[in-house]
């Protein structure tokens, strides 16, 4: 148990000792979400040290959450995948989820933008199928963010995971996305639509077809459809 726990034998404060440290729960939220490599932990935690998710990792695995692999066919490469405990988790980290989104006041949830974080999200739950069956090359504009933050292109190819690329990957782009991170971000969550953002805070630029779907293929947040209870 880490220093300075609750000394409770009740199971709330037994658990909490686990799964509520700082980070953990995140670390618990990507591992849920579908993130199995350190890397891909990592860029959906840009702000976590490495060290620090090395700790959470180990702790975790410690406690029988999570098991460390070898990647098949990748000498060298280890896996974390959730154990049946951890798996028994998964309903607990969306219902923290759904109380945040319909608790949490917009005006909260919006000082803490992340570009990284928001394209990392965007990126694993885009919907392949109303795309055109070949590589499609779409970059988001965020232009009120400092060039680092500014650009990122997302790779759609059949029978592929959707790639996130920082640094211009040399491909010709079929759609254009220019906005603003907090524009992007509403939309995201479900605060606003992509209809609301019609006066040219969301300005669409290349391939007709996949401007016309883009309500199909940008999949919002999981909890953008749960009603909010504060404003």
């Amino acid at each position: 148990m880490p220093e300075g726990g609750y000394n409770q034998f009740c199971p709330v404060s037994m658990a909490a000792e686990i799964i509520c440290s700082r980070w953990t729960l995140l670390v618990l939220r990507e591992l849920v979400l579908g993130s199995t490599r350190f890397n891909e932990l990592r860029r959906g935690m840009p702000s976590m040290s490495p060290a620090l998710l090395s700790k959470r990792l180990k702790e975790l695995e410690a406690a029988g959450i999570v098991m460390r692999i070898s990647a098949e066919r990748e000498p060298g490469i280890h896996e974390y995948h959730l154990t049946e405990a951890g798996k028994e988790l998964r309903p607990i980290i969306e219902a923290i989820g759904v109380w945040g989104h319909r608790w949490v006041t917009t005006e909260a949830t919006l000082k803490n933008l992340d570009a990284n974080l928001l394209m990392w999200d965007i990126r694993r739950n885009i919907n392949t199928d109303p795309m055109p069956p070949r590589r499609n090359i779409i970059q988001f504009i965020l232009n009120d963010r400092p060039v680092s933050e500014r650009n990122y292109w997302l790779i759609v190819e059949p029978g592929k995971e959707v790639d996130l690329c920082l640094v211009d990957p040399g491909f010709d782009v079929d759609l254009y996305v220019s906005t603003d991170l907090q524009s992007m971000t509403e939309i995201w969550l479900g605060y606003k639509t992509i209809d609301q953002m019609s006066d040219g805070r969301l300005v669409l630029t290349g391939s007709s077809r996949l401007a016309a779907d883009l309500r199909s293929w940008l999949k919002l947040s999981a909890f953008a459809n749960f009603e909010k209870k504060v404003a």
